[in-house]
């Protein structure tokens, strides 16, 4: 914590999302931070940018990999799963072990390289039983729950919401507005999807509308946070607006920026 010229110690904390990977700018990311916080999204699966990069391609090759993405922008999402079926069943080893391994080989790292503390909560693409064995004494885990930081109290709600994409942490909208209720009244509400406003759900690059959360949209009118801090939209056609009192921000696509979004207070 900085001192302010009145003597009062000034609290910042970086915030990022979608890491996708990309352990060796997460390794930086808490530098000159009170404290990291990461809205989830840490497993690669699969790079839209770079096809070559990520589970599938590593599985299955870059040529299916393009396949698949063509598909799945193209939202052909029937012929995406029964593409996608064929080739797993061309696998010596059966579909739930190859995700397993891979995402603990990926967990291995990008846990290693949070710095201390940081505060996470699950993307859509993560698993969470698996996190408990990786996160070390410094990364405290929250779903649901709050936590103190500088004086203000921060929310936590992980995960997404059910997709045709079926990606692996995604709930029914009952469970996940439970979570927003258990959370209450807070000063920051950290949440990997955001709150459902076209403006901040809409991919300008994916050309789609992504699935924000009615729930947390309701709890930010009434609850009235200072911000409300969301990532999952990589490329959205705003990043920030103000919803009542709250400033809302996606924090960014860490995988491609690299860089944090900081609060400072």
């Amino acid at each position: 914590m900085a001192p302010t010229p009145g003597g009062r110690r000034r609290t910042r904390v970086h915030v990022v999302s979608d890491v996708h990977g990309n352990a060796r700018d997460l390794a930086r990311a808490g530098e000159g931070a009170d404290a990291l916080i990461c809205l989830g999204d840490l497993v690669l699966f699969l790079d839209y940018a770079d096809h070559s990069r990520g589970i599938f391609p590593d599985l299955f090759g870059t040529e299916n990999a393009d396949r698949i993405v063509e598909l799945r922008t193209a939202r052909r999402f029937e012929e995406a799963r029964a593409f996608g079926a064929r080739l797993w069943a061309g696998l010596d080893q059966d579909r739930a072990t190859a995700i397993e391994k891979a995402v603990r080989k990926q967990y291995a790292e990008l846990f290693a390289a949070f710095p201390t503390p940081t505060y996470a909560t699950y993307g859509n693409v993560d698993m969470p039983p698996l996190w408990q064995e990786y996160a070390g004494p410094g990364t405290t885990v929250l779903d649901g729950q709050r936590a103190e930081i500088g004086g203000w109290t921060f929310g936590f709600v992980g995960g997404g919401l059910r997709t045709p994409m079926r990606t692996p942490y995604e709930i029914d909208d009952e469970e996940y507005e439970a979570k927003i209720e258990a959370v209450g009244e807070v000063d920051v509400l950290c949440t990997h999807i955001p709150p459902e406003v076209p403006e901040l759900v809409y991919d300008t690059v994916a050309r789609r509308f992504e699935r924000g959360s009615r729930a947390l949209l309701d709890a930010i009118r009434r609850t009235r946070p200072r911000y409300a801090l969301f990532g999952h939209v990589h490329q959205p056609l705003a990043r920030r607006m103000r919803i009542g009192a709250t400033e809302c921000v996606n924090v960014g696509h860490f995988a491609s920026s690299g860089r944090p979004w900081a609060l400072e207070w």
